[in-house]
């Protein structure tokens, strides 16, 4: 069981002005997977809820069909949050889970560091996983020119295509583009069948989808682990800043060593960590430990009961900006090494 059982899981769907973040929110309101959640949006009107209008509870809040409750963000999202589980707590309605859709000129890390950071927030909710839209007509040109919209990809869990079906989007393209900023989140089409089930996980690490997850860490170490210096890049693309890789280790990993390697790493440059988890094989524990963190704040570990697959590397994957892989690799095997060299010597 997750470390994380009785707290209520928050998914974030974020995506640029125009991408569809909107409709499948829309979408997704409308499935039975979705009864006992909350949502929190900017505006009612945005969405278009009349036809799914079950009660009106109050001025900002109304009951969805589907059994979903539905909230304006107030104030910012922090007092939204807290204002959402006093209610929750006194009794006046129940959710098990919480969805907050970003503006289209967001950038995400804000929003996620205050569900991660906020002392009050993050004793009762935790992050879920973050779902971007990305515009298959515009999304080449929005990364070119926005950073919000480089942000929202890099730091996304799962990411939707949008507008795939119209002649002038350039798929191949765009995945390509997106492979190379975010090599471990699986690409969906808004075409496809896209159930609550499918992209919204009910825990940070939920064991039900834990396998496919280890899946997209290990096709991000085979995106790393490739030759790409041979690639010409556009000097005026923001992603040039951003990109991903994955580092592995072959012998179990000294608990105390990691972190302490981590938090010196993050206190150093935790502005340019955009996103790191991985999968540990720690020294002395037979199962797995789970790790997560956005730029200064990192979540628990999660202990978890098993390995998915008879692969035990650990492996840890990083989103980063402006900064090299190499070094951050060398000093987590120097890390390493002294913990091992200490430990042989007691």
């Amino acid at each position: 069981m997750s470390r994380y059982a009785g707290y209520l899981p928050v998914n974030v769907i974020t995506g640029f002005l125009g991408s569809g973040k909107t409709t499948l929110l829309k979408r997704l309101l409308e499935s039975p997977d979705m009864a006992d959640t909350a949502v929190l949006i900017n505006e009612f009107g945005e969405i278009g809820l009349d036809h799914h209008l079950l009660e009106q509870i109050d001025e900002n809040i109304v009951m969805l069909q589907s059994g979903c409750l539905c909230c304006t963000i107030r104030d910012d999202l922090a007092t939204s949050m807290r204002d959402l589980w006093e209610r929750r707590a006194a009794g006046e309605f129940a959710f098990r889970r919480l969805v907050v859709e970003t503006t289209g000129l967001a950038d995400p890390a804000p929003i996620i560091y205050t569900l991660m950071a906020d002392p009050v927030i993050r004793f009762h909710f935790r992050l879920g996983n973050i779902i971007t839209t990305i515009d298959a007509v515009n999304g080449l040109k929005q990364m070119n020119r926005q950073s919000e919209s480089v942000k929202q990809a890099a730091v996304a869990d799962r990411i939707v295509l949008t507008k795939t079906d119209l002649s002038d989007a350039d798929v191949p393209a765009l995945r390509a583009r997106l492979r190379d900023l975010n090599p471990a989140a699986p690409i969906f089409l808004a075409t496809e069948e896209l159930t609550a089930t499918k992209l919204l996980t009910n825990d940070l690490y939920d064991p039900k989808s834990k396998s496919k997850e280890v899946g997209h860490w290990i096709d991000a170490e085979a995106f790393a682990a490739a030759d790409h210096d041979h690639h010409r890049h556009d000097a005026n693309r923001h992603d040039d800043h951003i990109h991903a890789f994955c580092l592995t280790f072959d012998q179990p990993i000294d608990w105390t060593a990691f972190g302490i390697w981590l938090t010196m790493l993050l206190q150093a440059h935790g502005e340019d960590v955009l996103r790191v988890k991985g999968l540990l094989n720690v020294k002395g524990m037979p199962a797995p430990v789970a790790i997560h963190g956005v730029q200064h704040v990192v979540h628990p570990p999660v202990h978890l009961k098993r390995w998915p697959d008879a692969d035990r590397r650990s492996r840890i994957v990083f989103i980063v900006r402006d900064l090299e892989r190499g070094p951050i690799e060398a000093s987590l095997a120097a890390f390493n090494a002294l913990a091992e060299g200490r430990s042989k010597a007691a």
